[in-house]
């Protein structure tokens, strides 16, 4: 069992904390998007333009399941962050001192490796599939070089883009955010792991050195110039 140093728990609840925020921003960011064009998802999306009335239409679309998945790690997160912050509070008003269980340290290990690699898979998805749906609108919309500006432009009913690439931006920037927070919590929870209690010298009698409870007066007198 090793002792958690109260600035380590600090450190650790604030980031569970950000780490809770990121997630419930990246779900619902994605999930807003999802809304605005009528379930669709527009990750690897390709648009297609309508110059006589002047409206941007959704010719391809991914398949709603891979927003589904980008929205559910991040909640899943989100969720054990929410739960881990909760434990140590608890934990710690009830206890007083945070001792923490080696078999715990390296659940956590696996744990953080575990939200390290789907973050990683999502934030990559987010981050391609907004650029190529950014280079649909970019070549086949006119009088439009760059992407935020299609925000701008008017959408074929019933999808509503104004806020389609604020809202794609913010869920890619909060999982790689997300990311990096877990990161850190990883590297925190393997000093721990490796962190090595001091021996503690503690004076003994003689006696005890040879693993004997005590030490006689007889025993610690000395060999030669016993006192008279």
């Amino acid at each position: 069992m090793m002792a958690v140093p109260p600035v380590l728990l600090l450190l650790e609840l604030a980031l569970y904390a950000s780490c809770f925020v990121c997630g419930i921003v990246a779900a619902a960011s994605l999930t807003i998007v999802q809304g605005n064009f009528n379930g669709l998802c527009m990750l690897y999306g390709q648009v297609s333009y309508n110059a006589t009335a002047k409206l941007i239409g959704v010719q391809t679309s991914t398949a709603p399941s891979l927003c589904y998945f980008v929205s559910a790690v991040s909640v899943m997160v989100a969720v054990v962050c929410f739960c881990l912050s909760l434990y140590w509070v608890y934990a710690f008003c009830m206890e007083g001192e945070m001792r923490r269980e080696r078999v715990w340290v390296n659940l956590m290990i696996v744990v953080s490796g575990i939200f390290l690699f789907f973050l990683l898979i999502t934030g990559c998805m987010l981050k391609i599939g907004r650029d190529t749906l950014c280079d649909s609108i970019i070549k086949k919309v006119p009088n439009v070089t760059r992407c935020d500006q299609a925000q701008t432009q008017k959408w074929v009913s019933p999808f509503q883009g104004d806020r389609i690439y604020t809202n794609l931006h913010k869920s890619e920037t909060a999982v790689w955010v997300n990311f990096f927070f877990w990161l850190i919590i990883g590297v925190l929870v393997i000093v721990q792991r490796c962190r090595r209690p001091g021996a503690i010298l503690v004076p003994t009698p003689t006696g005890a050195l040879f693993g004997e409870p005590g030490a006689t007066a007889a025993e610690t007198e000395p060999f030669f110039n016993r006192p008279q």
